[in-house]
């Protein structure tokens, strides 16, 4: 019997590769884009260190959000389509459109060619990002019921870009989809096994603390997630009948500040305590910083805010039982460790 074909974009990314390991561990085959072939032996390494030794079910296609080039090829012959790639943020940005037009061409892109090549269900990888920016003086939990105000004042470019690609997947699903089935993940900040010191990796904040170089932390809450239940959610979300149509938030509805981050760091790593931050930075410093460094300003924006999150839809509908924010934050640095990441 021939095995399901999967599409998964962007295969180099920290939860693209776990969605990869998974499906070719469940017997799937599996291919993936990368925007260059020099991607290929860093998927393959990585793929080796999550104890994948065999490639016969895994494929290449070179592929890029912003052009045409190569996406009927891409999902020729799939059954699904996983969307994980997104163009990355630039910090440096002139306008915000920078930011959001190719977010918003790209998952067109990736929609069509699924629909014209017959592809069964297409599940997005969207964000916590489109859910909670922009809500004034919040006291319960967010839900996928949720989105992004866009009309907020100090919303982040990168936060309307991901609510606004995941607009227009909903509205071409049920203006142009002619029966394709869509399903949306939305993770919080993923946590969980780096498997390649070669490639670089969103949780910098870790590698950064347990180094000794973040001296103290900005009053930010958060909702966390094991990158390989986020991996996990994504298959249930393309194989479950009852998934489609839905967004599903990953979170394990834990909220933590960064400094219990970095205490939970502490506690599991005592040999690197003194170099884990112990204070934190008033609120209003970080905001006076982020008119000067554009860098901050994401983080500006967030400072103060409420993040609980639940995760009962997910339980519920799928269910999806992920391990603890505790756990996920330890195999983060336990990888980091392992791999040499940290100095």
């Amino acid at each position: 019997m021939k095995k399901k074909l999967v599409v998964v974009t962007g295969g180099s990314g920290f939860i693209a590769i776990h969605i990869i390991l998974q499906l070719l561990e469940q017997g799937y085959a599996v291919r993936t884009t990368v925007r260059s072939q020099a991607k290929e032996n860093v998927i393959k390494e990585m793929l080796i260190n999550g104890g994948i030794t065999d490639f016969s079910d895994l494929s290449f296609s070179i592929a890029d959000l912003t052009s045409d080039k190569n996406w009927t090829e891409t999902m020729n012959g799939a059954t699904y389509a996983i969307h994980v790639a997104s163009p990355t943020p630039k910090l440096n940005f002139k306008n915000e459109s920078e930011m959001i037009r190719p977010a918003v061409d790209g998952v067109l892109r990736v929609l069509k060619a699924a629909r014209d090549e017959g592809v069964k269900r297409v599940v997005l990888t969207s964000a916590y990002g489109a859910i909670f920016a922009g809500h004034k003086n919040r006291t319960t939990p967010y839900t996928e019921k949720d989105w992004s105000n866009l009309d907020a004042k100090n919303i982040h470019p990168y936060q309307k870009s991901k609510t606004m690609s995941e607009m227009a997947a909903w509205d071409f699903i049920k203006k142009e989809g002619k029966g394709l089935e869509f399903a949306t993940v939305n993770p919080v900040g993923v946590m969980g096994p780096v498997l390649s010191a070669k490639y670089s990796h969103s949780n910098i904040q870790i590698q950064e603390m347990l180094e000794g170089k973040i001296k103290a932390l900005p009053n930010v809450d958060s909702g966390y997630v094991d990158v390989r239940d986020v991996a996990s959610l994504h298959i249930l979300a393309m194989t479950s009948p009852k998934a489609n149509g839905e967004r599903f938030l990953a979170t394990t509805g834990e909220t933590l500040s960064m400094m219990d981050v970095a205490n939970i760091l502490r506690e599991a790593f005592p040999d690197r305590a003194d170099k884990l931050p112990k204070k934190t930075v008033p609120n209003v410093v970080i905001k006076a910083a982020a008119i000067f460094d554009p860098k901050l300003r994401m983080i500006a924006s967030i400072v103060g805010k409420y993040a609980g999150t639940s995760n009962e839809k997910a339980k519920s509908i799928l269910n999806w039982y992920p391990r603890s924010a505790k756990t996920a934050i330890i195999a983060t640095a336990q990888s980091m460790i392992d791999l040499g990441i940290v100095e």
